[in-house]
């Protein structure tokens, strides 16, 4: 648990490359949206996602030559976001590139340096220095009609990378359509996530973690330059270690009440956000002020979601995105893939882009596996609005009669939960007089 959003990087990295790839070259891109057929945690089916993963290790300093209009984030391998550059007075980015980034949407080269790298760096780049050498690059378009993808997978694949310098001897670039591929990029939860954190240990500088955990994987035998061979037995109890981690941190992860602070929005609605305004942590997930780790914070954050930054957080209106998670129903049960539902969403529903409700599979937080091309429903998709201006959502394993354009299909014998994301939200989501109703049994 302490360790997992490291393994959730990893998790992503090793599915990502055994099915489509290695190299800082490789940026697999869902040319077709993502679907149900992607294994990782709470994706989104309706923005266009390419996700790289680069070892400053091997490249040295490395450039990502970014095209206007995109949006990405730049993490290392524990799902911080990078420092950037303070080119504002009294604002430092974080992460952030393309529209929250420095430059502010108009695109750009960015150079991510290695940890205690301290050459001097060439002018006309975004500086970004990270505190691992492994690092997770995620990138995202945005299309206008579900039905017409291609602008937004060509902007995508206007993008570079390339060691500093190297620009004429880089590796050409690869964009598979991972679109429709099985591949499982989730935490994993058996002893291989010991060996994905060895192969870590290996790679990274002692400021990888303190000494104090880095005495803990000693103990388990993972210490760098020396063999991980744990005999059948041992690995059996790794099995068992990792199976039931990941378990805990599920329990963590549905809970609304995490270190002593209330994720609810609203104290009469069981909607959730796992990173709300007012939030005591910082993006490292350093409790403020006591300045300790808050590992149940982390562990809730990283069971269930990847990838954080300062511009996902934004108050402006217009601006980034809002959450709201919904595990239960209005009376506070768990929601059931053999009942019916309803979902009131009030009218004038404060998104300046686009909104969207997408379904999750309580299991391991990826995409609903429902039948449907996506588990996902949105106000791209055009749904039927109330008389009054309102929209009611419908899920359950049949339609009502008369309302399937409304409705998203869930799965008996599987729970599941539900994300409603704003994007662009407008001040009503903001300082949320805007207050979607729960949701409840179908009537």
């Amino acid at each position: 648990m302490w360790a997992l959003p490291l393994i959730n990087t990893l998790g992503m990295k090793t599915g990502s490359e055994e099915k489509f790839g290695a190299g800082y070259n490789v940026l697999p891109i869902w040319k077709d949206r993502l679907s149900a057929k992607t294994l990782i945690t709470t994706p989104n089916s309706d923005v266009l996602y390419a996700m790289g993963y680069a070892d400053l290790g091997e490249t040295g300093p490395l450039i990502l030559d970014m095209p206007p209009r995109m949006q990405g984030i730049l993490l290392d391998v524990w799902q911080r976001p990078i420092p950037g550059p303070d080119i504002d007075p009294g604002r430092v980015f974080a992460g952030d590139v393309g529209f929250f980034g420095p430059d502010g949407g108009k695109g750009g080269k960015f150079l991510i340096l290695p940890p205690g790298y301290n050459e001097a760096v060439p002018p006309g780049y975004y500086v970004f220095r990270s505190g691992t050498k492994n690092v997770f690059i995620f990138l995202r378009a945005f299309y206008e009609d579900p039905k017409n993808l291609t602008p937004a997978v060509e902007l995508l694949e206007k993008a570079r990378f390339y060691p500093l310098g190297g620009e004429a001897s880089a590796k050409p670039m690869q964009f598979p359509n991972a679109s429709g591929v099985p591949v499982n990029m989730l935490p994993r939860s058996d002893a291989s996530a010991f060996d994905q954190l060895k192969w870590l240990i290996d790679r990274e500088p002692d400021s990888l973690a303190d000494e104090g955990w880095r005495g803990m994987l000693v103990m388990i035998g993972i210490e760098r330059g020396k063999p991980f061979e744990p005999d059948a037995a041992t690995r059996r109890i790794l099995d068992r270690a990792a199976e039931t981690g990941y378990k805990t941190s599920r329990v963590i992860g549905f809970e609304s009440k995490v270190g002593g602070f209330d994720l609810k929005l609203w104290p009469d609605r069981q909607w959730l956000n796992p990173f709300p305004s007012g939030y005591p942590f910082n993006l490292a997930w350093t409790r403020i002020p006591a300045g300790y780790r808050a590992l149940d914070n982390r562990v809730n954050f990283f069971t269930n979601y990847y990838s954080i930054s300062p511009g996902m957080l934004s108050m402006t209106p217009g601006v980034g995105a809002n959450y709201f998670i919904g595990f239960a129903d209005g009376a506070g049960a768990p929601l059931d893939g053999q009942k019916s539902y309803a979902l009131h969403l009030p009218p004038n529903i404060p998104a300046a882009n686009f909104w969207s409700l997408t379904l999750y599979d309580e299991a391991n937080s990826s995409g609903l596996d429902n039948g449907q091309p996506f588990p996902s429903l949105g106000s791209r998709d055009k749904p039927r609005q109330e008389a009054d201006g309102s929209t009611v959502l419908y899920l359950g394993p049949e339609a009502p009669e008369g309302k399937a354009s409304n409705w998203l299909r869930t799965v008996p014998g599987k729970d599941y939960f539900v994300i409603l994301r704003l994007y662009g939200p407008l001040e009503a989501a903001i300082d949320r007089s805007w207050k979607p109703g729960d949701i409840e049994p179908a009537r």
